[in-house]
């Protein structure tokens, strides 16, 4: 079942400033090559435990964590993949049933 809301995703990093702010741009890109609205916010892990996002994403070392912070979180090495990035949510909000 698609979502009735727009979607929340948090890009994580250490700091919450440089790796997820690049993160963000290419996630919002991801999101809309495959036609996905959301509100993508980039942020801290600290600040990101305290938040109830649909979907988190960010490196390993993030991700590892704050996993049970949502449904979704998806791990990724390259930053500026939007291709990578973009299969990689389709195939997650797919599972969820979250895409139209």
């Amino acid at each position: 079942m698609a979502l009735d809301r727009q979607l929340e995703i948090l890009a994580v990093c250490g700091v919450g400033m440089g790796s997820s702010l690049m993160l963000k741009m290419t996630a919002e890109d991801a999101l809309r090559s495959i036609g996905v609205d959301a509100r993508v916010e980039n942020t801290d892990v600290s600040t990101a435990r305290g938040m109830s996002p649909d979907v988190v994403i960010g490196q390993g070392m993030h991700t590892e964590e704050i996993a049970d912070l949502a449904p979704v979180v998806i791990t990724i090495s390259d930053f500026l993949d939007k291709e990578g990035l973009a299969a990689q949510l389709r195939d997650r909000l797919g599972e969820q049933g979250w895409l139209a």
